[in-house]
């Protein structure tokens, strides 16, 4: 029998190592700034990891961290995808005021309805007007969440009552709406909600149902206010994305991987994702006995009117940045109105 000299036989087992049965493994890191029970967290990021890795055949490996276990505050999140210290973020551009102004059409006042549908529309209204803001990364998926809600202490029955009440915004568009509103508004980052409201910073917070669960918001208020029939008060604009080096150095079968989990299905994922998180954050706040405030439709039309001056004031800041506000508005209504329910 013809023996193989040791040597030849490590030779043979190298190259079958690097033959296709070896292939290239990689980790990516992807950092964001909700506690890993929130609704996207779970029912969002969690599905959409293991799908990729799944389809990668387990070449690809996305570790998850929530809360901002990586360092920094949530506003960073877009620069720490940008400049590679993590591989993939999930944020708020909102976070950053001023710095993707096209995405703000969906936020200013009574826009959108369905989460799920409106994340949609939002991602078929940002690859057709605004991919250039975010040229410096690679966008996987867009989406928003849905109608926020007013949360307080004090009653919010009609539009009088929010004179003076201090109340958090997410983003520059929306703390303009509650500043018309006649409230006093503090932008600030969701982690922050639950403290500033425990110390009394802030008599309220303007939010989704979803994200009040893993906030305890139903705990530390009693009442919540908003409206029943779309379209809601203002949703928030969110966006998974990738350092644009992560991507490139992948192997054209694991961009592929990527590539099939981007895009309207995952916008979809993340929006029905928060849609049902609102059904199941009102829940507890029922549960609770908390007061619910459903405002009818004439109450709604002042609110309407007083919002009005948050567009006209949007419009003119477009104008001096050479954006024509007025196409986007109406491409955020075409997709809006094209994928509805």
């Amino acid at each position: 029998m013809t023996r193989f000299p040791l040597f030849l036989g490590a030779a043979l087992a190298a190259l079958t190592l690097t033959g296709p049965a070896f292939a290239q493994e990689v980790t990516l890191r992807l950092h964001q700034f909700l506690p890993i029970q929130g609704g996207v967290p779970e029912n969002a990021i969690k599905p959409w990891i293991a799908k990729v890795e799944a389809d990668s055949n387990g070449r690809i490996k996305i570790e998850h961290y929530p809360s901002m276990q990586l360092g920094g505050k949530p506003p960073s999140l877009y620069n720490q995808a940008r400049d590679g210290v993590v591989d993939i973020i999930w944020t708020l551009p909102g976070y950053t005021p001023g710095r993707f102004p096209k995405t703000e059409a969906f936020e200013l006042p009574f826009m959108v309805g369905d989460a799920e549908s409106a994340s949609v529309a939002f991602q078929e209204y940002m690859e057709a007007n605004a991919m250039d803001e975010f040229s410096d990364t690679h966008p996987i998926a867009f989406h928003v969440h849905g109608p926020g809600w007013i949360h307080t202490n004090k009653p919010i029955h009609s539009l009088a009552d929010i004179a003076g009440q201090k109340l958090r915004g997410p983003s520059r568009v929306i703390t303009s709406l509650l500043e018309k509103l006649g409230a006093t508004p503090i932008g600030m980052p969701v982690p922050a909600v639950p403290e500033a409201l425990s110390k009394g910073v802030i008599d309220g917070a303007a939010l989704p149902w979803e994200v009040t669960v893993p906030l305890k918001v139903a705990e530390l208020v009693s009442s919540h206010t908003g409206f029943d029939d779309a379209p809601g008060l203002y949703t928030a604009t969110f966006v998974l994305t990738m350092n644009k080096d992560s991507y490139n150095r992948l192997p054209d079968d694991l961009k592929a991987v990527i590539d099939a989990n981007s895009g309207v299905e995952v916008a979809a994922l993340f929006g029905r994702a928060l849609g049902e998180g609102d059904v199941a954050g009102r829940r507890v706040a029922e549960a609770r006995g908390n007061n619910i405030i459903v405002l009818d439709e004439a109450e709604k039309a002042r609110w309407m009117q007083a919002a009005e001056p948050v567009v006209t004031e949007w419009l003119a800041d477009m104008d001096k940045l050479g954006i024509d506000g007025q196409a986007l508005i109406d491409s955020a209504k075409y997709f809006i109105a094209k994928n509805a329910k």
